[in-house]
């Protein structure tokens, strides 16, 4: 197909000046001729389509220049510049011109050039210009290391080329920013764009420009290149001997593909973007052939091969960056050089090998770098020679390597390292020797989940939670952290923790269950490790457990004892218990920052804690619930009375409510509620308290305590209430006495996932609406109609309703996960209302995009929901209508 433009260069110029309607004429060229390079897309190559498109806007400009009177003109240059210059564009970016003049214009000149302008915006075309004298352009490069830039990859379009040949010789290194100014200005402006992304090739919404790995990294070099080498090309520092062919191929397939991708992206979108946002990403994973497979997404194949792709850049950029640091900035430096071992020493504090091909005579010495990097904390980085050769040499990383004792003694050498556990194994996973050493770790790197709950991709995260790990070791991490710091410091082996931690996920990706999976492969990695088969036992048992904790403090209530002593025996002993902990806090605060709260915090340690106590008790003896029970009156009423409180008034007010109040809530709370019920005015009005929670067992969260007369709306009225009122709603007790009054208790954050504080004036806000409401329950405004977040808006999470009797604590479970949105508790209370179901107990999480709530529910009488047919019918409205509700998403 062809890629050059339909007209010739004259041929356009005449049928502009012919045309009655030279800006329609124009606009149409270059809508078809980008037509066709589209259509092209499937079988020809990126780099052409990308000059193609710089090339079909090429004539246009040329053509519009000498239709407004300027070709003739030698006072007066058109010159495209940045990536225009470069002849480099796709479908809808930027042309930036620098409309170049030998000195100030006439005004004849001046009318000309807005036309010329005026007709480029009439056409479409994103332009970016700039007007100014050779002198001006001088005096701007002179300050502003991007005006130098641009200037650098300029090239003539129509006019005199000698006013670009002056301005280029004018700003040359010769006359400002030479190679070691402009290399430093420009490192640093690289630094500070990373900082605006956090650091980090694997961004949820990554953008393929600017961020680490982006195509922003190749042009710094290519800039760099250029200002130093007078390399026009990136090929041409093969022949300069700061890339190997190998590596340039490697950097030419990364381009090319990035290239593809934002193609695809400004035909998609039909403008000059760059993030790769959820809006986008399932178009674009169609648009490039990936398909669905039976474990993972299209989309997810897709974003795995683009986070590759971005590390593979940024290795190259930072290895390349740090060769020219070494020619252009310290040149000049005195050596100091001091030996470690007979193959590595220490070159201006930089590790390096002692000779080119100690890898190869010595191939554990790929596994020893990192060790070394490990045991001498202050050396600044691994020098970018000895990181090509461990590149280069990963390939002798096979089976015989993995299983060989020197090796697996010093990868565990490492897993023991008091210090920079985490920055070596980033480092082995950056320089591709974590993936080769380890295979099944190599099969996630880049593997990210297509939702808003997991928003690092799975080797990342994985790291991070060995980082979260390492940190409780930190006197500073007390505060945030006390329980696990204190429990991490019991372990008698952190190293088993480490492992586990870096299978715990390993098996993603793969279809079946990730932690039964895992497990297999833990028991692997220990025995070829040399471990003892107790202590492979263990972090087996960790990676397949890993979510049974968090699971248990989130979606079960702790406050009863057999839920505790169920989770307990599963336990089984206090050592599995700290692991399991520690594992658990470090595994959800990498998953995603916003998941970790106080109140998630709380249930972990009341969860931990009661837990201890009960396998200290043994689990041959468990607790009974009456003696838990028994225990709490006798507390709180010890409690009232020391406030002069009269025992018989208690006892009276006590009688109407059932034990189920006392199973549940703490003598502290049950003290507060009866006070505040014994003092309050007028009894016919709805009680509401509130107060911080850190004052009682359930720490992290603010309570909220409503007494009212019950009625079947109650729940929904109140949680409407609620999210009107901005609160997110982590736990929820509703408990209903003998004279049909209702004690219910919520725990909630506000918007930032904090409790509510001592804001007194908010604390009125929420005690007066909800009291309000309360009072006429039946008449609560409809359900909060807030617009739902944009990226929540891009996931499909079908309905999913399980519902099971919990025969214990006679009540039935109703298991729901949906999509997340704005007013989702009170359309489901709404539905529980109509079914004539009161809510018992409910367990609220957010995750990402989805909620997963657990709602205990009984019929009128207090009965669980025994009939089969109305289970059923009540498990097809909760779908029906919630998906309804998702699919018209707002």
């Amino acid at each position: 197909m062809q890629l050059s433009p339909a007209l010739t260069q004259q041929q356009l110029l005449d049928a502009l000046q012919e045309s009655a309607q030279p800006g329609q004429y124009a606009r149409q060229y270059l809508e078809q001729g980008q037509e066709r390079l589209n259509q092209a897309f499937e079988i020809a190559d990126i780099t052409d389509l990308v000059h193609a498109r710089s090339q079909l806007v090429d004539q246009v400009m040329v053509g519009a220049w000498a239709l407004f009177g300027l070709a003739q003109r030698d006072d007066v240059a058109l010159v495209a510049v940045g990536g225009y210059g470069r002849g480099e564009l796709h479908p809808c970016s930027d042309v930036d011109l620098l409309v170049l003049l030998a000195d100030t214009p006439e005004q004849s000149v001046c009318d000309c050039l807005e036309r010329f302008v005026a007709f480029l915006w009439d056409i479409g075309l994103e332009i970016g210009h700039a007007v100014r004298t050779l002198d001006e352009c001088v005096d701007l490069a002179r300050d502003d290391i991007t005006v130098a830039t641009n200037i650098m990859e300029a090239r003539t379009l129509a006019g005199e080329d000698r006013l670009r040949e002056q301005l280029e010789v004018r700003t040359g290194p010769e006359h400002m920013w030479d190679s070691a100014a402009f290399f430093a200005a420009k490192w640093e402006e690289q630094v500070t764009r990373h900082k605006r992304f956090n650091d980090t090739e694997y961004n949820l919404e990554p953008d393929l420009k600017n961020a680490p790995g982006g195509l922003r990294d190749i042009q710094m070099i290519a800039w760099v290149a250029k200002r130093h080498f007078n390399a026009d090309s990136l090929e041409a520092l093969v022949g300069a001997g700061f890339l190997t062919k190998e590596e340039y191929a490697v950097l030419r397939k990364c381009l090319d593909y990035l290239w593809e991708v934002r193609w695809q992206l400004h035909v998609l979108t039909g403008r000059s973007e760059n993030r790769l946002l959820f809006d986008h990403q399932r178009q674009l994973a169609d648009r490039l052939g990936h398909e669905d497979s039976s474990a993972n997404l299209a989309v997810e194949h897709f974003m795995k091969g683009f986070y590759r792709v971005a590390l593979a850049m940024s290795v190259l950029n930072e290895m390349l960056l740090q060769l020219f640091d070494e020619v252009i900035l310290r040149c000049d430096d005195p050596e100091k050089v001091r030996p470690l071992n007979r193959r590595f020493q220490v070159r201006n504090d930089y590790l390096e090998i002692t000779s080119d091909d100690v890898f190869e005579k010595s191939p554990s010495a790929l596994l020893e770098t990192f060790v070394l990097m490990a045991q001498n904390p202050d050396l600044k980085g691994i020098r970018a020679s000895t990181v090509r050769a461990l590149i280069y040499n990963r390939r002798q990383i096979d089976e015989a390597f993995r299983n060989n004792p020197v090796n697996t003694g010093l990868f565990m050498q490492l897993l023991r390292s008091p210090h920079a556990l985490f920055s070596q194994l980033r480092r082995m996973k950056r320089y591709g020797i974590l993936g080769k050493y380890l295979p099944e770790f190599g099969g996630i790197i880049g593997m990210m989940q297509y939702d808003l709950f997991h928003i690092y991709t799975v080797d990342a995260h994985t790291l991070l939670v060995i980082k979260n790990m390492r940190r409780l070791r930190y006197e500073d991490l007390r505060d945030e952290f006390p329980l696990a710091s204190e429990v991490f410091y019991r372990l008698p082996k952190p190293e088993l923790l480490y492992a586990a931690g870096l299978y715990h996920d390993i098996a993603k990706g793969r279809g079946g269950d990730h932690s039964e999976l895992g497990a297999v492969d833990a028991i692997d990695f220990c025995q070829r490790h040399g471990l003892s088969a107790w202590d492979g036992k263990l972090v087996a048992w960790l990676v397949k457990s890993h979510l049974m904790m968090s699971v248990t403090a989130q979606r079960k209530d702790i406050s009863d004892p057999d839920v505790v002593y169920e989770f307990a025996r599963k336990v089984g002993d206090l050592v599995h218990l700290d692991y399991l902990y520690v594992l658990t806090v470090a595994d959800i605060n990498a998953t995603n920052p916003t998941l970790w709260n106080s109140w998630r915090a709380s249930l972990l340690r009341q969860l931990y804690t009661e837990t201890k106590r009960a396998l200290r008790r043994g689990l041959n003896n468990p607790v009974e619930k009456q003696d838990w029970i028994d225990e709490t009156r006798d507390v709180a009423m010890r409690l009232l009375t020391g406030q002069d409180h009269d025992a018989a008034e208690i006892e009276t007010l006590w009688a109407n409510i059932g034990d189920e109040y006392f199973l549940r809530e703490t003598p502290r709370d049950i003290a507060w509620h009866t006070e505040a019920l014994l003092d309050r005015d007028d009894p016919n009005d709805p009680l509401v308290l509130i107060r911080e929670s850190s004052q009682s067992v359930l720490a992290g969260g603010s309570q909220i305590f409503i007494y009212t007369p019950d009625t079947r709306n109650l729940f929904s009225a109140t949680v409407n209430a609620l999210d009107s009122l901005g609160l997110t709603i982590m736990d929820a007790r509703i408990i209903t006495s003998a004279d049909g009054f209702s004690l219910d208790t919520y725990i909630v954050l506000d918007e930032h996932g904090t409790p509510i504080g001592e804001d007194w004036a908010r604390i009125e806000q929420i005690r007066k609406t909800l009291t309000e409401t309360l009072k006429y329950p039946e008449r609560f405004a409809s359900t909060v109609s807030r617009r739902m977040p944009r990226r929540n808006k891009h996931f499909d999470v079908p309905t999913q309703v399980l519902i099971s009797n919990d025969i214990v604590n006679d009540r039935t479970a109703v298991d729901i996960h949906t999509l997340d949105r704005p007013g989702l508790l009170a359309h489901i209370g709404r539905i529980f209302m109509r079914f004539e179901l009161l809510v018992q107990n409910a367990r609220i999480a957010t995750l990402g995009e989805r909620a997963e709530d657990v709602f205990f529910i009984t019929d009128l009488d207090g009965e669980p929901v025994s009939d089969p047919a109305l289970c059923l019918e009540l498990q097809e409205a909760l779908t029906r209508e919630l998906d309804d509700k998702n699919n018209g998403k707002q």
